[in-house]
């Protein structure tokens, strides 16, 4: 396994493991500020995908 696919690898159960600890929390407003930020991420990640394309 190389380096890129293990720091990749990391990254994905990182962000995993955030959603997870938001959901346990309970705090409806915690999943929501969790959701809000992976979908501005989400968009904001095609957004720059398109104009560096």
């Amino acid at each position: 396994m190389s380096l890129h696919n293990f720091r990749s690898f990391l990254y994905t159960l990182a962000k995993i493991l955030g959603d997870i600890q938001a959901i346990k929390s309970g705090s409806p407003k915690k999943i929501a500020k969790r959701v809000g930020r992976r979908a501005a991420g989400k968009a904001t990640g095609r957004m720059l995908r398109k104009l560096f394309k």
